[in-house]
């Protein structure tokens, strides 16, 4: 079915939006490296410093809702947009490592406000919402997939300064294409939005409405989202540096002129591209699949993949790429259904605190992952990926549980949709 105009405007608003938090998020670690030789500083001290600008982008998710259902989605991604091109304006003007700090607690700040922001847009003002959700999760694959690249190109050529600031100017621009965008931000559900601005914001009702998401389904789900979120983080972040180590392509012998091209890169890339379709794919599937059937499906396959890395990471360069390949489909696939299974098991009127909440579980606890994943691989890479595995498993079985009919044995409000499992 084709998407109507409203559709479309919003589709067109918050892929921009999503391609570029990616955008920014991956070019980061790019200059970290750059950072520690300019300002001769020890890489934990630069990571510290990188890190105040990643622990915002997850623990601002849950303020960043509160604030979409008091000051509108639209409103609240522009803001974004320009806080997170300042940021890197910022970051193009520093010339000491307090400023570099400043910067990218700027970004984070700014950051954390569009997902729960464009994704609330998303589920409250477009019919085809799975549609949109497939193309806006393939947007941010381009962004995840550009933004070290680019940074990384511009490097070679161009001063660290002079690249951060050519970085923003994407950013600027969507900031006047947001700014003349026109769309109905609850198209989709006008019956449902009761609750003006004034008391959106209030505590009483951020209290109440908290009260009312975790006495509900969407307790499950937040929990769902958070084994997820502990699954992608840890298999995203140390994957490379897993890859990078591995016989197969470390003694891979290049033609000569290609020597300085790192394989385990490309192949991390390519994941990550493979993951556009993966998006859409999964996007398209929650028109048609329950979203918690969906989870629980998909789960299942992570379980799988996380398991046979252990003999295939012993293998040949083809079966390690093929691997990563699959790997990166489901990996992103998963992503429409959680967010799909909010906008089910949540009320309109709470929509930008359920996504506020879900990307605290997302982004902000699915963190501890890296820390426990970096233990866990000095010990061993077999149970690193069990532990990555044992993940996926919790959130298979909270999704068949969600599937069976769990949300019917505590109270929700969730509207009737065509694909809950009732």
């Amino acid at each position: 079915m084709a998407l109507n105009a409203n559709d479309r405007s919003i589709a067109g608003f918050t892929m921009a939006g999503h391609a570029l938090v990616h955008w920014f998020e991956t070019a980061i670690p790019i200059f970290l490296v750059v950072w520690v030789a300019e300002f001769d500083v020890a890489v934990a001290l630069m990571g510290l410093v990188v890190a105040l600008g990643y622990a915002p982008f997850g623990i601002g998710a849950l303020p960043g809702g509160i604030l979409a259902d008091r000051y509108g989605t639209k409103r609240l991604i522009v803001l974004c947009l320009a806080g997170m091109s300042l940021a890197f304006v910022v970051l193009a003007t520093s010339t000491s490592i307090y400023m570099i700090a400043v910067g990218l607690l700027l970004w984070g700040i700014a950051a954390s406000i569009y997902h729960p922001a464009g994704l609330a847009l998303i589920s409250t003002g477009v019919e085809e919402r799975g549609t949109v959700f497939a193309w806006h999760g393939i947007a941010g694959n381009i962004g995840i997939a550009l933004g070290p690249f680019a940074a990384a190109t511009m490097l070679i050529f161009l001063d660290w300064q002079l690249v951060a600031a050519l970085l923003a100017l994407p950013g600027l621009l969507a900031v006047l294409y947001g700014l003349s965008a026109e769309f109905e931000p609850t198209a989709a559900v006008e019956d449902d939005v009761d609750a003006g601005p004034d008391e959106a914001l209030s505590l009483s009702t951020l209290v109440g409405n908290s009260k009312a998401l975790f006495a509900s389904a969407f307790a499950v789900v937040f929990v769902i989202v958070t084994f997820e979120g502990l699954y992608y983080r840890g298999m995203l972040t140390f994957l490379p540096e897993i890859l990078y180590g591995l016989p197969a392509i470390a003694g891979l012998a290049l033609p000569t002129g290609l020597e300085g091209i790192e394989p385990s890169f490309y192949i991390y890339v390519g994941l990550l591209v493979v993951g556009m379709g993966g998006q859409y794919v999964g996007g398209k599937l929650t028109d048609r699949v329950p979203p918690a059937r969906g989870l629980a499906a998909i789960f299942a396959v992570l379980v799988v993949l996380a398991v046979a890395f252990v003999p295939v990471t012993g293998m040949g360069l083809v079966a390690i790429a093929a691997l990563c390949g699959v790997f990166g489909f489901f990996l992103f696939a998963i992503q429409p259904f959680y967010q799909n299974a909010v906008a089910v098991y949540t009320p309109a009127d709470s929509r930008g605190l359920s996504y506020g909440y879900t990307y605290l579980g997302e982004f902000g606890l699915g963190a501890a992952s890296i820390a426990l994943g970096g233990f866990v691989l000095d010990v061993s890479l077999g149970w690193f990926f069990v532990m990555i595995a044992g993940f996926a498993l919790v959130g298979m079985l909270l999704s068949v549980a969600l599937a069976a009919g769990l949300d019917r044995f505590v109270e929700t409000d969730r509207p009737v949709d065509s694909t809950t499992d009732d």
